[in-house]
């Protein structure tokens, strides 16, 4: 059993059954296009589903499906909300089944989706997309092999071949999961003008300066921010300031603080802090952090101990003060993503196959549990559009 500790979950049985159960968007709320992702495994399909939720109350509507990709790790909106992209196995040369990205036109009025086409990711085991702010380029992360890679966008939303691939080489000390390069993510600088990736093979986030108008990536100097070894760097969040960035590291459960030099693009480490609470020892993996729009709040996913790790975060320094940890009410919480006013949390438990869905307390960063979403099969990601 889950051990609370200063951050208390409230669960009312009430609201649960007859609020905020498949709900109805309240008539005078835009209702928010909720994608939850979902990955093929021996029990069920894969695919994307969409889900309305009410801004106001975070009740849900009944998923339903809008995409049958096989392999939907990880999602990116485009920056005009027009467009989605999704990581997806796609076949490739001689009918195999090889890493790939696929783009998605998002209906305006209904949010459903149109598959567009698709493009090979560059390398195995496609992870992570993301979309750079000016809307020109998909970054790619693949895990399986170590690769990291740019994909220019049409205009009409389609993906073009990939513009660059690069190999990352290297490996860490924990040799059932760092014997060799294992990209995690890709992410865009506040201004657009680099690009970094986290490795949790080669325990590093590396930087590369970024042109967006020709999908190129080269290498910056510095080249990359070391992480301790063996801690397995997983994916970042940045704060609104854009002065400060954490990384979540999923082999060793910590956040770590990094103070961003914007004109150079460098990272200086600050703070370490671990997401367990000390009296667990058992086994739990990092998977997600997020900072809270605000800028008051941390919040990170523990899988394994099964938990959600809360933290303020300091006003002057950014540094860091563990709130305690809640219940993310199932197994193995992957992903989770907050709504534009960061009034909700949703949470996508992998394992059990459900969403869960927390209200946020703005001045405590207490969360209390409103709904839960059950899909089956493993859950994996989780993208939130506001129109």
């Amino acid at each position: 059993m889950i051990k609370y500790h200063s951050l208390a979950i409230v669960v009312s049985a009430v609201l649960l059954a007859s609020t905020f159960a498949h709900a109805q968007p309240a008539e005078d709320a835009v209702p928010l296009s909720v994608y939850v992702s979902r990955v093929k495994n021996a029990e069920k399909p894969g695919g994307i589903f969409l889900m309305k939720m009410d801004p106001n109350t975070g009740a849900l509507t009944k998923p339903e499906q809008v995409s049958d990709a096989v392999h939907p790790n990880f999602l990116a909106i485009h920056p005009n909300k027009q467009f989605l992209y999704s990581t997806n196995q796609i076949t490739g040369p001689d009918d195999k089944q090889i890493g790939g990205v696929s783009a998605f036109a998002i209906d305006d009025a209904t949010g459903k989706l149109t598959h567009l086409n698709d493009q090979p990711s560059g390398g195995m085991g496609a992870c992570f997309v993301g979309v750079d702010h000016s809307g020109k380029d998909l970054l790619i992360a693949n895990y399986a092999s170590g690769d990291i890679a740019c994909a220019p966008i049409d205009s009409d939303g389609k993906l073009s071949p990939c513009s660059q691939v690069i190999h990352l080489e290297g490996k860490g000390p924990n040799e059932k999961r760092q014997d060799h390069a294992h990209s995690h993510s890709f992410w865009l600088s506040p201004d657009n003008r680099f690009a970094l990736a986290v490795d949790l093979g080669i325990d590093k986030v590396l930087v590369y300066k970024f042109d967006a108008d020709n999908g190129k990536l080269t290498p910056n100097d510095p080249p990359f921010a070391a992480i301790a070894p063996g801690a397995g760097p997983r994916h970042l969040a940045w704060h609104p300031n854009g002065k400060w960035l954490y990384v979540i590291t999923e082999l060793s459960n910590t956040v770590i603080l990094f103070e961003w030099n914007a004109q150079k693009g460098e990272l200086h480490e600050v703070q370490t802090v671990p997401t367990l609470p000390p009296d667990f020892h058992g086994t739990s993996y990092c998977a997600e952090v997020l900072v809270h729009p605000s800028g008051k709040f941390l919040y990170g996913t523990n899988r394994g101990h099964n938990s959600l790790a809360a933290f303020a975060i300091d006003p002057k320094s950014g540094a860091l003060t563990s709130l305690g940890t809640t219940s993310c009410e199932g197994d193995f919480p992957r992903n989770m993503r907050m709504d534009p006013a960061g009034k909700f949390l949703l949470v996508s438990n992998e394992r059990s196959g459900n969403l869960v869905v927390f209200k946020i307390d703005p001045q405590t960063a207490a969360l209390t549990k409103l709904s839960d979403t059950q899909f089956g099969g493993t859950l994996a990601n989780i993208k939130i559009l506001q129109k």
